[in-house]
């Protein structure tokens, strides 16, 4: 009976310094485990600090001089010669005769913009963007060792906005540049540049998204991240791990970088540009001749085809185009691209728009419900405000109004869909055209009892019209009334 209570006391001593021991190790367990934790912290550190520590020696500090125009009258001499003043307070003194003001007077002026840049070649090439130098007169550039140099633009980019600069010097510090198609969400990545004049400032973050659309530009796939992006960091690099450039750091939504979202454009559109600026000066693109929209669900469903099927359908084929020429239509679907699935607008705009004018690409579209192959022979991509339409400045001033192509969009707007013309966009308050009520949304069918189908045969009749000192216009607003309205030019 003795030897039982002993083996029981010596079991129950045997559990209480197991259980002793297991409390006591839990802790050091959790101890080892938060040291871990730590050094791979710690780890993680270092490694941002060499990148950027290598990095930071080709990143520039670049400011622009643009010139911008001024009213005189924002700087009166007299604070309270104003009519609101009067109308609070009344006459500041009783005048037998009105006194005169100073004449407004439109002056320009320099103003200094400031942003980011990176090295990309020994002999001094720089990329930045394009919003950073236009119009500029000067352009400075300030390496991290504090040397300066004015800066030559050699070409720019604002369909993309991206801009090439270079400075004369040799031996400098270079960035290379990644395959931006390579990179992932959650991958991280490194923001430099300069922001609120804080230089070679270095924030860190990681992807976020990919192919991310602002409407910022004319070619946008923006890679989206939380590292902290402020004013200044425009032309900066987004760099990876391996300390290679992914992306131009170029806008952010939000007050700040801080609680905004940061965005860059992918190094691999920037590159594209790039090699074609330092060869010719300027960027030639591929280009179809089509206006389309994105297949969603539901248009898919209304046509026909799956509801998970994914492409573009097109909405419009423009006249002369390299489309019209091999055959599409309006209405066909397009869902592949040299072999390749289609995903969306921008993806498909962006892959026709990197091949060569000249090239011969493969399509498929679904016409009708079945699969149909197309090969075209792709042209040069005509500037911006062609493919728009946009009237020249003074044609645009006589008129009163700007028009762009009746695209798909335009048309559900305002319920244009079974209509042909070109659709009014912006119209000057003080003009004829806003007097005979044509306004912002308003079709116009026919000029001079010509019917328009595009912007390019508008502009054409308006020409004609011009000799004949004025344009008959046969205009539809969007509450569905039908006006005649004549336009008169000044000789």
């Amino acid at each position: 009976m003795n030897s039982l209570k002993q083996n029981r006391v010596s079991s129950s001593r045997t559990s209480f310094y197991a259980l002793f021991l297991l409390l006591i190790a839990m802790p050091l367990s959790a101890f080892a485990e938060d040291k871990e934790s730590v050094a791979a912290l710690r780890q993680m550190g270092k490694a941002f600090s060499s990148i950027a520590e290598k990095a930071s020696p080709a990143v520039v500090s670049l400011r622009s001089e643009v010139t911008v125009s001024r009213d005189s009258s924002t700087y009166r001499e007299w604070p309270f010669d104003d009519d609101l003043f009067e109308f609070f307070f009344g006459p500041r003194t009783p005048q037998p005769q009105p006194q005169p003001r100073t004449p407004r007077r439109r002056y320009e002026q320099p103003v200094m913009t400031a942003g980011s840049g990176f090295i990309i070649s020994p002999d001094g090439y720089i990329l930045t963007n394009n919003h950073m130098v236009e119009n500029a007169k000067k352009i400075k550039i300030e390496l991290a060792d504090e040397r300066k140099f004015d800066a030559e633009i050699i070409g720019t980019d604002p369909e993309t906005d991206i801009a090439v600069v270079k400075i004369d010097a040799d031996n400098l510090p270079y960035l290379e540049l990644a395959d931006s198609d390579e990179l992932e969400v959650g991958e991280w990545v490194l923001a430099i540049g300069n922001p609120l004049n804080f230089s070679h400032t270095v924030t860190a973050g990681i992807v976020s998204a990919k192919g991310r659309s602002l409407r910022l530009a004319d070619f946008e796939s923006f890679i989206q991240t939380d590292a902290a992006i402020n004013r200044g960091n425009s032309g900066g690099p987004l760099i990876n791990l391996d300390g290679k450039v992914v992306g131009i750091n170029t806008a952010i939504v939000g007050a700040t970088g801080n609680i905004g979202i940061g965005f860059a454009i992918p190094i691999n559109i920037a590159k594209h540009a790039y090699e074609q600026i330092r060869k010719g000066g300027s960027v030639e693109r591929g280009y179809i001749g089509v206006w389309f929209e994105q297949l969603t669900p539901s248009l898919a469903a209304s046509m026909g085809l799956d509801k998970d099927t994914k492409g573009v359908i097109v909405s419009q084929v423009s006249e002369d185009s390299p489309a019209q020429e091999a055959g599409l239509r309006q209405y066909d679907v397009i869902v592949e691209l040299e072999g390749q699935p289609v995903e969306n607008n921008n993806e498909f705009l962006n892959r026709v728009a990197m091949l060569k004018p000249g090239t011969k690409v493969g399509l498929v579209v679904m016409r009708d419900g079945k699969r149909k192959p197309f090969t075209i022979t792709l042209g040069k991509r005509p500037p911006r405000e062609d493919l728009l339409g946009a009237l020249r400045p003074e044609t645009a001033e006589e008129l009163g109004f700007t028009v762009e192509d009746l695209t798909g969009e335009w048309a559900e707007r305002y319920g244009y869909e079974a209509e042909r013309g070109v659709i009014v966009t912006e119209v000057d308050p003080g003009s004829q055209a806003a007097e005979k009520g044509v306004a912002p949304g308003a079709l116009i069918k026919e000029v001079n009892r010509q019917q328009i189908k595009s912007t390019r045969q508008f502009n054409e009749e308006i020409k004609k019209a011009k000799k004949g000192g004025g344009a008959l216009l046969l205009v539809k607003l969007p509450n569905g009334y039908t006006k005649i309205v004549f336009i008169e030019f000044s000789e």
